[in-house]
């Protein structure tokens, strides 16, 4: 079979989550186990990192493994979900992984496993510790998938687990309340191993670390908000847009991930690499900073408030759920208070809270509904009314590319976003 061909089956044979929802769900560690047992446990062949949390989790991995590979380590990253290409995925110093390798993977290794009915995210774990293995990387950053304590990735033994906050998401899955969701989250905490908490302003939330990192005996439990190492920022624009972050111990840190959240990621990110050097890395700050300002070109990291063009000016971000558009909201009401006004091709998918969102959103911007190019995708007409309710206000398109056309043709500022989907959709035409 052909590499698309390969997916295809793939996509046929294994729910997706990501086109399923909760039908693709399959909470339990017991099929990935005998995967892995059948496969030769291939996670052990070298060091692990584990990234959990509802947001945030995808900057901080990334720049995790772009440290590592600027102190001179073969570094092995997986995510998900991909925009593009299912091979950005699972990643070798920042190199997706070979087309070829998933045809063959696949190929001999499906009947292996087909009986135990493992889900598409099973698989490409699987799919991904194995690639790892065989290219002989030092070390891989593992990003959970959903929640943490039944997660696919939750087999591994990390030398650091890294969680980097929580808001209300996948609640069906996880609970519906903060303490609940933490602890599915805390799920990765394993004995011995040091833990990294990014943002904890919960008391409640922090009683749950605590207790799950007392009983399951960590060696440390560092909460990072405890400790901030950010002095100020600053937000450079033009040609090389990008944060600049004056810290406390580590000098002066360059991101070109500019995201009004993404100062409490570096934040969690200092502190999870001083974890690191504690336990015998040796990561010096030159090599730090490095990895924080090649972060996109080490990785090929997409989605994270990227600029995709200048003239007129498109902005695009991935998050999709409360916690982010905390964030993101602020973030657009800034541009229309400098620019006057703001366009926003906008589209959501139907098992998310979607008020939560709608509240969040500027209302003086003109919205540009659209169809998330998925089954799961709310209607543009609904997202429309829903929207309405909440003050903001715009015209439905048939597609993501006629409202991102229609968007984009006054020359006015655009953001698109609300959607992995939307994004993904938007991105294909720029690649």
């Amino acid at each position: 079979m052909t590499y698309q061909e390969t997916l295809d089956f793939l996509y046929g044979q294994l729910p997706v989550f990501e086109n399923m929802g909760a039908h693709a769900y399959k909470p339990g560690l017991e099929r990935v186990l005998e995967m892995d047992r059948i496969l030769g446990e291939p996670h052990k062949q070298y060091k692990t990192i584990h990234v959990a949390g509802t947001n945030g989790k995808g900057s901080c991995s990334h720049t995790i493994a772009s440290i590592l590979q600027e102190a001179g380590m073969k570094v092995g990253l997986f995510t998900s979900p991909h925009l593009l290409d299912f091979a950005e995925r699972i990643r070798v110093n920042g190199e997706p992984i070979d087309h070829e390798y998933v045809v063959k993977w696949t190929a001999s290794n499906y009947d292996r496993i087909k009986d135990l009915q493992p889900s598409f995210f099973e698989l490409a774990t699987m799919m991904g510790f194995c690639y790892f293995a065989d290219k002989g990387v030092e070390i891989a950053v593992i990003e959970v998938g959903l929640g943490g304590r039944l997660d696919s990735t939750n087999i591994i033994n990390p030398v650091l687990s890294v969680i980097t906050n929580i808001s209300f998401d996948h609640t069906q899955f996880l609970g519906s309340t903060l303490p609940q969701i933490a602890a599915e989250k805390a799920g990765i905490m394993k004995t011995g191993v040091p833990c990294v908490i990014g943002e904890c302003d919960d008391d409640a939330v922090r009683g749950v670390y605590e207790q799950k990192a007392e009983r399951e005996r960590v060696s440390k439990l560092t909460f990072a908000s405890d400790y901030p190492q950010i002095v100020w920022v600053r937000q450079c624009f033009g040609d090389d847009m990008h944060n600049e972050y004056e810290t406390i111990n580590n000098g002066t840190i360059e991101s070109p991930l500019m995201g009004a959240c993404q100062p409490k990621n570096a934040n969690t990110i200092l502190a999870a690499i001083h974890q690191l050097n504690l336990n015998g890395f040796e990561i010096s700050d030159s090599v730090m900073a490095q990895g924080f300002k090649k972060v996109i070109d080490n990785t090929h990291l997409m989605g994270r408030w990227q600029t995709l063009s200048t003239s007129p000016r498109v902005i695009c971000d991935t998050g999709h759920n409360e916690g982010c558009f905390r964030y993101l909201g602020k973030q657009l009401q800034q541009i229309i208070d400098r620019e006057g006004r703001l366009n926003i091709v906008f589209g959501m998918v139907s098992d998310k809270d979607i008020s939560a969102v709608l509240r969040l959103l500027p209302q003086d911007a003109e919205y540009f509904f659209c169809n998330a190019p998925t089954p799961r995708a709310l209607p543009a007409s609904e997202l429309q009314a829903m929207a309405a309710s909440f003050g903001l206000h715009g015209k439905t398109y048939p597609s993501v590319t006629d409202a991102y056309n229609a968007a984009v043709s006054d020359g006015v500022t655009t953001f698109v976003g609300g959607s992995n989907f939307i994004v993904c959709e938007i991105l294909g035409s720029f690649s």
